[in-house]
């Protein structure tokens, strides 16, 4: 009976009649049974036959039959629970990192841009149900992985995302890194669009206007959510390399445009945020996971097997035993 449940449990209540059966039954036979008076019973005390012994398991079968049924009443059946879920409103997500220099800053640990890695990371994993782009930029912006439900494309390409001033000029490009991942929502089929954009610093490199960017995310009906990430006052930033290419770090003013971050992202219907460390920038990966949820259409196919027939079948087959073995064994036995 494992995994079974009961549709009419309450018919289990009858079993407390069944007590009360027994009791009647046992005070009916004292009432039913003939009485003669013996000055003595000592030549009678070993002449109980067999049959007379077993009698009463007539009434045990009686007894195991109404158990059945009531058993029986109380509908037990097993259930095996199909679960088919479809998405009906996708989420198309490019997510816009800043790859300069200053990403190399240490306020936060190992560094900013290690540090956002590993958050955007769990984000993505996230994210079962969505579509997801990488858009790196500084002084210039490319598409490093374009939009695609293939969440391990894009976590490895996440994972080999550095700095490298060998690839893009350095710098901070905030308006052609904002147009490089409107261009590939633009065409987008799905109900909603976004992007998540992420500076450390102020634009101050490449050739479109970020308030025109943001403008033409309205247009087409994209909201972008942006980040300034970078501690409140100073933190080590790296200035030069030595001749074996380490970085040498001095400590440096944190400039962020935040005017210009919450320009953006109330243009578009987006939210501004500021991570001025590790946990505060996974708080707000996680905020944004929670502002933009998936609607999920899930349906579940119910296959009942029921079990009363055996119980029904059981005690037929002990009332039919009961009245074979009274008109037959017991027939005519008192």
């Amino acid at each position: 009976m494992k995994n079974v449940t009961f549709l009419n449990p309450e018919f289990f209540w009858l079993f407390l009649a069944l007590p009360i059966a027994i009791a009647w039954y046992f005070y009916s036979i004292r009432k039913q049974t003939a009485t003669i008076k013996m000055s003595s019973l000592a030549p009678f005390a070993n002449s109980r036959t067999l049959l007379s012994r077993i009698k009463p398991l007539l009434f045990g079968l009686r007894i195991l039959a109404l158990a059945s049924i009531i058993v029986a009443l109380a509908r037990p059946r097993s259930v095996d629970v199909t679960q088919k879920s479809r998405t009906t409103r996708g989420i198309d997500i490019v997510m816009a990192i800043d790859v300069s220099g200053s990403m190399l800053a240490k306020d936060l640990k190992p560094n900013r841009l290690d540090a956002l890695k590993r958050v955007a990371a769990k984000f993505i994993e996230d994210r079962v149900n969505d579509r997801i782009g990488l858009v790196v930029y500084a002084g210039e912006s490319y598409t490093r992985t374009p939009v695609t439900s293939d969440k391990t494309v894009v976590l490895q390409s996440l994972r080999t995302v550095n700095y490298d001033d060998s690839i893009i000029a350095d710098g901070t490009g905030i308006g052609v890194g904002l147009a490089t991942a409107i261009n590939r929502l633009k065409d987008s089929k799905a109900k909603s669009r976004i992007i998540i954009l992420l500076t450390d610093g102020v634009n101050n490199a490449g050739t479109i206007d970020p308030r025109m960017a943001a403008d033409i995310a309205k247009q087409y009906g994209i909201k972008v959510y942006t980040i300034g990430i970078g501690t409140n006052g100073m933190a080590p930033f790296p200035y030069t390399k030595t001749a074996n290419g380490q970085f040498l770090f001095r400590n440096m003013k944190v400039e962020i445009d935040e005017d210009l971050m919450k320009e953006i992202a109330k243009t578009t219907d987006g939210k501004y945020f500021r991570a001025t460390n590790n946990k505060k920038l996974e708080e707000i990966y996680a905020e944004i996971n929670k502002l933009e949820t998936t609607e999920i259409e899930e349906k579940k196919y119910f296959n009942y097997d029921e079990k009363f027939k055996p119980l029904v079948w059981l005690a037929f087959a002990l009332v039919l035993i009961e009245i074979g073995l009274k008109n037959t064994v017991f027939k005519g036995f008192v």
